[in-house]
């Protein structure tokens, strides 16, 4: 049995005040939650600040992007060490916003995911496609390659050490969602595509659903067989709607 994760991508968003507010609304509603892990994914200057806030909570702390290598010459990166130093458990890589603004392949993002787990953290590895890609049918292709090129790099056992979180970027602070049958759909794809190299890291992988999760939606995603959770942006700088939707995976 999959144990559900629900992690907060904060994106360029908050302040001290605000993380202070939000982390401290969240640990005190969470024993409503349930049976669900939970992280969340401050911008990189405040990861020591919410660090401190989790103490002795069950919340883990994660990171929004690594970079590929280690040290070096790369002004403005953030090295997975670094991120571990910090404390953090959790980095997401890939994510359709460092592919699409900032041109990352998938290679680029492969590597990412290598560095990550040689250091210990666990990689949320983002997949999914366009609205025109979508609209041509192109879905599952898509998915595939992005997926396909993890897999080539670090080989199908490395994602027993990840999660992968299937964003549609049609549906990503949009408004717009999926319907659960829908991303049910590409979730199950995902899970076989795994399956045909190892049937048993297939079962074990948790494969979170982002793109506009809300309260009012969480529980007819995260009741389909093959959503383990979700990656959730807006909602998550909002501490009731993300207990909420912590709730719905719980």
């Amino acid at each position: 049995m999959r144990q559900p994760l629900v992690a907060g991508n904060w994106k360029l968003n908050g302040s001290l005040a605000s993380s202070t507010t939000l982390v401290e609304g969240i640990k005190a509603g969470l024993a409503d939650a349930g049976n669900v892990a939970v992280a969340v994914c401050p911008p990189f200057v405040y990861l020591p600040h919410v660090r401190a806030l989790l103490e002795g909570s069950s919340v883990s702390l994660g990171a929004q992007d690594v970079a590929d290598v280690d040290e070096g010459a790369y002004t403005g990166e953030v090295s997975a060490p670094m991120l571990k130093e910090v404390g953090c458990g959790y980095v997401i890589v890939g994510h359709s916003e460092r592919r699409a603004l900032y041109g990352e392949s998938d290679e680029f993002t492969a590597r990412k995911f290598a560095a990550a787990r040689k250091h210990g953290l666990t990689p949320i590895l983002c997949v999914g496609e366009l609205l025109e890609e979508r609209e041509q049918g192109v879905t599952e292709q898509v998915v595939a390659r992005q997926l396909d090129a993890v897999i080539e790099l670090e080989g199908v056992q490395a994602l027993a050490d990840a999660v992968v979180a299937y964003e549609p970027v049609w549906a990503i602070g949009t408004g717009k969602t999926a319907s659960p049958a829908q991303a049910q759909d590409v979730h199950a794809f995902i899970r076989g595509r795994i399956a045909e190299r190892d049937a048993g890291v297939a079962d074990k992988v948790q494969i979170l659903y982002g793109g506009s999760v809300k309260p009012d939606n969480a529980e007819e995603l995260f009741s389909q067989a093959d959503i383990d959770g979700g990656l959730i942006g807006g909602a998550s700088l909002q501490a009731e709607d993300f207990l909420a939707i912590c709730k719905a995976a719980g």
